[in-house]
């Protein structure tokens, strides 16, 4: 065998993941209002980038490309980045995505182009880009509400004066959003330097404010706090709200030996206790509630359905070639001349990736929609079992991309407001050896038997097993357990106990 240095020629095969593939792929996870956001940053550092501002109807043709692209990528590839920028969407200069605006045929590009709007059950009527003045602004869709600390720290300041507001003023900080103090009086006294008799008396000051109740330190003194302005809290009174874990148990034979009351009495007080609130302070705004926005909309159209993307929410991107040409005209190095070609490269490619994001998004929902049509049509007991596979092999595609589709995006439709998780669920066999079913037709079926069980006759997570095997659900015990602590319903004990409870009421 020679030990000589020799040059060989070798060909092979690799997938290279270029940080444009890379961050296509990242592409597909985010919400459209990610996506707004990415642009915007995007816009930012990119000069040729621009967005359009405009309604659907003013839209300009985008760059003609198959109605049904190919999605397809070799099965066999440890990744799915084939699958994204299909049709040699590599990064090149000359290949332009923008448009001329000169141009004088103009098409409806999306389907509330001609069906006059397209927005599931929200009654969104805008279908422009985010910065449109036309489109609904999700921002205003909450009120601005008053704060618990604004609303207390107006009342402080009406109630005490000097060094008292400034204690009250702190106290108030460390009110939580439920309207109870969290912080140790004793740890507010060391930390303001004053004697913990003097916070003491500002904190009753503070638990005279509205809404009542707000300021305690624990449910009993709250509800104590309620009971002593509705002139009930009497010793029983007292010794019932000392007592609030028999209440939650209905001990009431117990409790009646404790407020030494008889049934009546007892469930007297018990009727009082139910009208007080148990967090007082969520009445008041707290932190702006974060709407979620649907990413895909879907209506019923005749015999079939229409899939639309939420365009409310995602600018349009153009590439601004009339500048790219105005400054390539001029006087430029080498450097310079290199910059802006990688500019054209990268405009030209996020352009035609968030196009192939669209598309893509659009022929799993539609997908989505073929295989659970009984769910839109008929609700949530016709959901059926589906997996990521079967949605990915329907389309041609990687299971992982369809994956990363169906992450933080939602759909709405007549029906409401869902998750795409949500329509994947695991399979509970049949009993009587027909289809199977889905996991949330079965907790459909499990709410509605617990809704309408008898207050005297309980129904056990045995009985619920014989229900179910009834109706066709071939389904273990230990599943109608974890299904039902998973729509937050109790046990059959517990449920016994509060039937009870309610029974004094």
């Amino acid at each position: 065998m020679s030990l000589a240095p020799r040059l060989d020629l070798r060909q092979s095969q690799s997938l290279v993941m270029t940080p444009q593939l890379q961050q296509a792929i990242k592409l597909l996870a985010l919400s459209n209002l990610e996506i707004e956001t990415f642009i915007a940053e995007e816009i930012e550092k990119n000069p040729l980038l621009d967005a359009q501002s405009g309604t659907a109807e003013d839209a300009p043709e985008p760059p003609s490309e198959p109605a049904e692209p190919d999605f397809a990528a070799p099965r066999d590839g440890p990744a799915d980045a084939g699958e994204l920028i299909a049709g040699g969407a590599e990064a090149s200069g000359e290949a332009s995505l923008d448009v001329d605006f000169a141009a004088e045929s103009f098409h409806h590009d999306s389907a509330s182009d001609s069906i006059g709007g397209l927005d599931g059950s929200l009654g969104l009527s805008g279908t422009g880009s985010g910065g449109s003045e036309d489109g609904p602004d999700f921002d205003n869709f909450g009120s601005a509400a008053l704060s618990l600390a604004d609303h207390l720290l107006a009342q402080a300041g009406a109630s005490v004066a000097g060094p008292d507001l400034f204690i009250a003023a702190h106290l108030i900080d460390q009110i939580d959003e439920c309207g109870y103090l969290t912080a140790p009086l004793l740890d507010i006294a060391n930390r303001l330097g004053v004697p913990l008799a003097r916070v003491e008396a500002v904190l009753g000051v503070v638990q005279t404010f509205d809404p009542t109740g707000v300021g305690a330190r624990s449910l009993s003194e709250c509800l104590a706090l309620q009971a002593k302005e509705a002139d009930r809290y009497d010793p029983c009174m007292a010794r019932l709200l000392d007592n609030l874990d028999l209440v939650a148990r209905g001990d009431m034979a117990r409790l009646k030996r404790l407020c030494d009351v008889d049934d009546e009495d007892l469930a007297d007080m018990i009727r009082e206790l139910r009208n007080y609130d148990p967090k007082p302070g969520c009445r008041y705004g707290g932190e702006p509630t974060m709407t979620v926005v649907p990413d895909i909309f879907v209506a019923r159209r005749g015999n079939g359905w229409a899939v639309e993307i939420n365009a409310a929410t995602l600018p349009r991107l153009l590439v601004n070639r009339a500048y790219y040409a105005e400054v390539s005209s001029g006087p430029q190095d080498k450097t310079s001349k290199a910059w802006l070609s990688d500019m054209l490269a990268s405009a030209n490619w996020l352009v035609k990736a968030l196009d192939q994001r669209q598309r893509t998004i659009i022929k799993v929902a539609s997908e989505i929609v073929k295989q659970q049509e009984a769910f839109f049509l008929k609700g949530v007991a016709h959901l059926k079992p589906m997996t990521l596979r079967q949605i990915a092999d329907a389309i041609e595609m990687h299971e992982s991309t369809v994956s990363r589709v169906t992450s933080n995006k939602y759909l709405s439709c007549a029906r409401g407001l869902y998750e795409l998780k949500y329509f994947f669920t695991s399979a509970i066999q049949s009993s009587d050896g027909g289809d199977a079913v889905s996991a949330e037709a079965v907790k459909s079926a499990i709410r509605a038997l617990i809704a309408a069980e008898d207050p005297k006759k309980i129904l056990s997570d045995d009985t619920l097993v014989e229900l179910l095997n009834a109706k066709g659900f071939d389904i273990a015990r230990r599943t109608v357990a974890k299904y039902r602590e998973a729509l937050g319903i109790g046990s059959s004990v517990q449920r016994r106990r509060q039937k009870a409870l309610e029974g004094t009421g």
